[in-house]
């Protein structure tokens, strides 16, 4: 990887209200890709993300949690903002995807169409809500180490993601959840509640996992056109089937080896085209001070979102 070009996609708890708004008003390409994808969701679920995802009496600081719009709108933004970057000629060497953003990885990869994609995203969301019970998800700064050596957080809850050396997710029930932020706070360890209403990557959502993979293998999975990475694989993926799409859902996340995978080199561009620019931190983090590699997000709940993207044509131009 001398020179190259890496898309990346985060998943839940990276979303907000008003995510992409500025470029919703300002920047027609992903306006369009916006507005068509929000007539794709209406169609299916006779519901328009856009009039609660852009609503003027929300605020960005209002909790974002509804797994029905949550889902589609993180999606939505991701795939519209690729779509404005390859308009401009830039287009991605590999795809990293983590968790709901392997979707949009998927997507931009070629691997599946992205009506496809956003009915199975609906689909998941869809029996989420109506089958598995409430939970959460909880973010810890720490070593991994801790998750062996603190016997209250390994019993009530189970590992959903590595994102570097020093940052972890789990995911439990409520009350399990409740029982490790009051252990880690008095212990004086760093925490933080993921704006997400239910435990993905955890068993808490196997009883959706018959009848979601029944409804993915109706869909048709092509062979990538872009290099994918994936966190769920912990590395690069020469093809998906369709119990990946499941998989990224119910499997921990390796997005630290995924990372490590692709590397640090001079040449590589990481662009993250998540709502919050969190895999570009990670990224960050990951690899330290010494970084080789350039780091680009775009989107923010700071907004400045014009002002990064017109940053980052700079770049390419």
């Amino acid at each position: 990887m001398d020179s190259s070009v890496v898309f990346m996609f985060s998943g839940q708890g990276s979303q907000y209200y008003g995510m992409g708004k500025e470029l919703y008003r300002l920047n027609s390409v992903f306006r369009k890709w916006m507005t068509r994808l929000d007539e794709i969701h209406t169609d299916i679920t006779g519901r328009s993300v856009l009039k609660v995802l852009y609503d003027d009496t929300r605020q960005r600081g209002d909790v974002f949690d509804s797994l029905l719009y949550t889902h589609p709108a993180i999606f939505m933004v991701e795939y519209a903002l690729t779509q404005v970057l390859q308009e401009r000629g830039i287009y991605p060497d590999y795809v990293l995807g983590s968790s709901l953003g392997e979707f949009a990885s998927a997507a931009a990869a070629g691997c599946m169409s992205y009506e496809d994609t956003l009915q199975c995203i609906v689909k998941q969301a869809q029996m989420v809500e109506t089958y598995c019970p409430k939970g959460g998800m909880l973010a810890v700064i720490g070593d991994l180490s801790l998750y062996d050596q603190i016997p209250v957080l390994n019993a009530n809850s189970e590992l959903a993601s590595i994102n570097y050396d020093s940052h972890f997710v789990v995911s439990g029930s409520c009350e399990g959840l409740e029982e490790i932020e009051h252990c880690l706070t008095a212990n004086e360890i760093i925490c933080q509640r993921l704006p997400v209403q239910f435990a993905f990557h955890s068993s808490l959502i196997d009883p959706i996992a018959l009848e979601y993979t029944a409804f993915l293998k109706l869909k048709t999975v092509k062979t990538p056109a872009i290099k994918v990475v994936s966190s769920m694989c912990g590395g690069k993926a020469a093809s998906l089937d369709n119990r990946f799409f499941w998989n990224v859902a119910r499997t921990p996340i390796h997005f630290r080896s995924a990372l490590n995978d692709l590397g640090d080199g001079d040449g590589v561009v990481y662009i993250d085209l998540g709502p919050s620019g969190t895999l570009a931190n990670f990224v960050k983090y990951h690899f330290g001070s010494k970084k080789k590699a350039s780091i680009c997000s775009i989107l923010s709940p700071f907004q400045n979102d014009v002002k990064n993207l017109d940053r980052l044509f700079e770049i390419f131009d």
